[in-house]
């Protein structure tokens, strides 16, 4: 198993941010019919910066890991950032080939943030 491997298995095994924040400013799932992975976010925003994220899900390591990661990266970053955050930008965080497949799982994350940040803009 190489170094990138390790990592995402660490935050399989070990999440970051996992669970649900009170009084969050947004709130946002996603969910992969094909495989049955979900991931649902929750954040809370000062400023247009994301102050704090959790998330809470169920799947493969790759969506759940990713899940752990993106939360990870998003805290104090701005609102405009992560809504310019893309397929590409995922790869370089987990930095593991995938297939089509396992792509839709990595992005669940990425698809609830931006959800989340785009009913937080609309309020």
């Amino acid at each position: 198993m190489n170094l990138y491997e390790n990592v995402l298995m660490d935050h399989y095994r070990r999440p970051r941010n996992r669970g649900i924040l009170e009084d969050a400013d947004f709130t946002s799932g996603t969910f992969n019919p094909s495989c049955g992975d979900s991931v649902s976010l929750q954040g809370h925003i000062k400023k247009d910066v994301v102050i704090k994220l959790a998330f809470e899900g169920f799947g493969c390591v790759i969506s759940q890991a990713t899940a752990s990661m993106l939360t990870e990266f998003a805290v104090d970053k701005s609102i405009i950032r992560l809504e310019n955050l893309d397929k590409e930008d995922i790869l370089k965080m987990i930095h593991v080939p995938l297939g089509p497949t396992r792509l839709k799982c990595a992005l669940l994350a990425l698809q609830a943030l931006h959800r989340g940040l785009a009913r937080y803009q609309e309020e």
